[in-house]
This record gives C-alpha cells, sequence and structure tokens, in this order.
C-alpha cells in the first residue's frame, strides 16, 4: 500500500474483508462526525480524520422468521454477526498499522451508557455518510440492496480514504415499519427511543435472550425484499 494514494488501501482493505466474510465496504470522511462519538474515545479517536464501515449481511432465513420478537436463533445470528465484525475490523485495523498509520477499531456491539444505551460511536452514521444509504423512519441504517439487513463495525483511521458521495435517500412514505413495531415506537413523528428501549428490556427477560434485541423492524424493512 502506498500511504499517498488513497486508491491503494482500497483493494487490500476489500480483500481483508471479504477473507472475513464482510463484502460491504465504505470510506467516509469523519470530519463533523465528532459528535457521535463517545466521551471515552474522543482523545484516541483524535486526529482519525477516516472512517470504514463495515457491513455483515444479516441472514433472511433467521430473520424472516421472526414473528412476536427475538428467538434464540436470532439472539445466536446476532451475537454471530458481531464476533465476525470485530473479526473483520481487527484484521483491518492491523493492516492499516503495518502501512504506519493510525488506526482504531470500534466494537459492532458494546454498551458504554447503559442509560442510554450507546455504543463508542454511532455504526449507522458512519455508514450513512459513506453513502451506504440513509437513516430511515426506524432510525435504522437503510441500503437499496440490503434494507436493514445489516450490522455493522467501524474502524478510524488517519490513513487518506477514496471517499466516495454520499448518496441521499429516504423511506418516502412506507410505514411498514412502524406498522410492525411491538412498541410502538416508529410513528409518524418520528422513533421514540424511550418505547423501544422498554420494549428490548422486555425481551431480554425472555427465557435465553439476556439481551437487547428484537428484530422486528428490520424484517419489515421492504427494500430488503
Amino acid at each position: 500500500m502506498n500511504p499517498e494514494d488513497p486508491r491503494s488501501f482500497e483493494e487490500e482493505i476489500r480483500g481483508c474483508a471479504r477473507s472475513s466474510g464482510i463484502e460491504t465496504v465504505a470510506f467516509a470522511r469523519m470530519e463533523g462526525l465528532e459528535r457521535v462519538f463517545h466521551e471515552s474515545i474522543a482523545g484516541v479517536a483524535s486526529g482519525l480524520g477516516y472512517g470504514i464501515s463495515l457491513g455483515f449481511r444479516l441472514s433472511d432465513g433467521v430473520i424472516d422468521g421472526l414473528v412476536d420478537g427475538p428467538t434464540l436463533l436470532y439472539k445466536h445470528h446476532y451475537k454471530t454477526a458481531n464476533w465476525i465484525l470485530d473479526q473483520c475490523a481487527a484484521r483491518v485495523t492491523r493492516l492499516l498499522e503495518s502501512a504506519g498509520g493510525r488506526a482504531l477499531a470500534i466494537p459492532a456491539s458494546q454498551t458504554v451508557d447503559w442509560e442510554n444505551q450507546l455504543g463508542h460511536l454511532s455504526h449507522k452514521a458512519v455508514a450513512a455518510r459513506s453513502g451506504l444509504g440513509w437513516i430511515g423512519r426506524s432510525g435504522l441504517l437503510v441500503t437499496r440492496e440490503h434494507g436493514a439487513r445489516l450490522r455493522f463495525s467501524s474502524v478510524l483511521t488517519d490513513l487518506p480514504l477514496p471517499v466516495e458521495p454520499v448518496e441521499r435517500g429516504d423511506c418516502g412514505e412506507c410505514v411498514l415499519c412502524s406498522e410492525l413495531c411491538p412498541a410502538g415506537a416508529i410513528g409518524t413523528e418520528g422513533y421514540s427511543k424511550s418505547k423501544c428501549l422498554a420494549m428490548l428490556k422486555s425481551y431480554s427477560g425472555r427465557p435465553g435472550i439476556g439481551v437487547y434485541i428484537c428484530g422486528m423492524c428490520v424484517k419489515a424493512c421492504p427494500v430488503s425484499k
């Protein structure tokens, strides 16, 4: 890789991601996205002006099997997706560091603020900035190819990356996620995180679940059909 040529990174990063089971890779400038950083990484992330969004496509078989909230299959698939994303982010980080840059892998799912259920940063904000899609009515990242059926991790770096123009989109008149949401958290006035969290807490008490997951809005998104 040539640190002076952003395109020289692209093929190696994408190849590294593919070998880890990740096909969706996009690059973003992080300028202005410092607002999505949790204070715990504000210092170490300073100066890392580029982001890599890594997306893992969730299984249609698992998602379509959801009926009234999370299943044990969904829980296992959710955790497996996070593990794959974290492994890929670690490998990409090592690749960037070996090229002489600074890099920071952000876990796919690690809660640092339990009261507000926040991670180290907003992966969907990085994905949206990278041009993969838009923040939908449900509060999820929606893409034209995969709908809401992607889970993400992110890698921050100071090495220049080939940033593409940001895609603009929206959900239009579609309200299917609103109609399917068991918490009534998706309405015409926007997404209610408090209602969503209350339902996730309830679901976490189901036998064998134990984590804050649902998946119904992921299933509902028609772009992924």
